[in-house]
């Protein structure tokens, strides 16, 4: 179930808890793409889609636990965050040089050209859904 959450001001926030498996990504992409849409942000899409896949990747990979949440807001007109949320505190991403021959490695390398700002944040037991979330902001280019 797709979660909205209201705001004073501004535009809604979208979350959704998913089973950690490798299908989530199919349907994070999709979360993603409908939010954009919606924002008319159209132009985020593709970049937005191929690091919430990166995310929700590392996560059915590396984390913990049953579930992810996936996160999309729209912090300011032109911005929009993506988030994903697992049970992994100290499983933090770590971008590195890939070994030439090795097959994976990359997607970190790939989240910080797409993105205007990545990083995560520990999220302690006080909160409703501890682990640690993985977010970037991407921001729609200005016309000319």
């Amino acid at each position: 179930m797709t979660v909205v959450r209201p705001r004073r001001t501004g535009h809604p926030g979208y979350n959704l808890t998913l089973p950690r498996q490798p299908r989530t990504a199919a349907e994070a992409r999709h979360l993603t793409r409908v939010s954009l849409s919606a924002w008319t942000l159209d132009d985020l899409a593709d970049p937005a889609e191929l690091v919430i896949t990166e995310f929700v990747t590392n996560a059915v990979q590396h984390a913990r636990g049953p579930s992810v949440r996936i996160i999309v807001e729209r912090p300011a007109d032109n911005q929009v965050y993506l988030g994903v949320v697992d049970r992994a505190p100290n499983d933090v991403p770590q971008q590195q040089e890939p070994d030439a021959e090795a097959a994976g490695g990359r997607g970190l390398m790939m989240v910080d050209a797409l993105t205007d700002q990545w990083g995560y944040d520990r999220l302690g037991p006080a909160t409703r859904f501890w682990g640690k979330r993985v977010w970037a902001v991407l921001a729609a280019k200005a016309d000319t």
